[in-house]
């Protein structure tokens, strides 16, 4: 064998390549698009744990590097405010806008969690009252609707409100009629090489939804409960199969994070920056929030931060 000869085939044998090397490698990374926080569960309540907490992990997000472009409130900014009275609940939202003023810079794009509804769990709720259910969280937050859509780059974000009432009693996660019939009309209204990104409180699939509660039932069944996961999951996944420009869906509600990938699409359950309701880690994980990139070519990565 001639030498030219042996010593290709040594580099074949070992899976190498004689092409140069902007041939045979990658010649580029993704561009990144942008980079936000997404923070959830917040829970503010008067405290010296929760103010202190809150205001240290708004003031961390602000000193990230590289810097942030914007952030996502993933919902239940404040501890709640289903039974709570209008005085108390005025006291949550003054909070988070004091501590919001304080510390944040950065652009902030809210949607409704369960706790941010005002009302529906008093004892004589007052269905009259102009503050009553979504409304006051709707002024609350600055955002033009309890559902809506604003775009970053090539991709699209649809903030979904994920909290109706249920009629058997409490709350129950799914969209409602006029909401879905939004979401329809919307995601034809995007243009097929634009991405789409889902932000909800409560999550559209998440495995974590089913160990919320840390405990097997005595049947041997893991539950999950109505007001932990979207009850109408096969129904937005037909949906969503007829776009496959929508690659992400991102959610807090759980207090617990993971990472489910499902037809194409990776569904993020985001943790809580208040934990364990300010007590600590709820099961094992600590107060925190995610930071994502997102890139050009439809993809996007999370790292959780635990802000200490």
């Amino acid at each position: 064998m001639k030498r030219i000869e042996f010593i290709k085939s040594g580099f074949f044998a070992a899976g190498l390549s004689l092409l140069p090397a902007a041939v045979s490698a990658k010649t580029s990374d993704p561009k990144r698009s942008f980079r936000f926080a997404f923070i959830s569960d917040i829970h503010i309540k008067p405290g010296a744990v929760p103010e202190a907490g809150m205001a240290k992990a708004i003031a961390h997000v602000q000193n990230l590097k590289p810097k942030l472009d914007f952030m996502v409130n993933g919902g239940d900014s404040i501890m709640d405010a289903l039974g709570a009275t209008k005085e108390s609940t005025q006291t949550q939202w003054d909070l988070y806008q004091q501590i919001m003023k304080a510390e944040n810079k950065l652009p902030v794009y809210a949607c409704i969690g369960n706790h941010d509804v005002y009302g529906w769990f008093k004892k004589e709720p007052d269905g009259t009252d102009a503050l009553y259910g979504k409304d006051w969280a709707v002024k609350e937050l600055k955002i033009p609707n309890r559902y809506y859509h604003f775009k970053k780059g090539k991709w699209n974000f649809i903030v979904l409100d994920s909290t109706q009432l249920n009629a058997a009693g409490g709350y129950i996660g799914k969209l409602d009629e006029a909401q879905m019939t939004w979401l329809k009309n919307k995601l034809a209204e995007i243009p097929s090489n634009q991405f789409i990104a889902i932000v909800s409180h409560i999550p559209i699939l998440s495995i974590c939804a089913g160990l919320f509660f840390n405990k097997t039932e005595p049947n041997g069944d893991l539950m999950i409960k109505r007001n932990l996961m979207h009850t109408d999951f096969l129904a937005i996944k037909a949906l969503f199969n007829q776009y496959p420009n929508i690659k992400t869906c991102l959610s807090g509600h759980i207090h617990l994070q993971d990472e489910v990938q499902y037809h194409g699409i990776k569904y993020y359950c985001n943790g809580a920056i208040s934990g364990n309701w300010w007590q600590g880690a709820f099961q094992e994980f600590d107060p925190a929030y995610a930071v994502f990139e997102f890139f050009d070519d439809g993809t996007c990565s999370r790292e959780m931060i635990k802000y200490g």
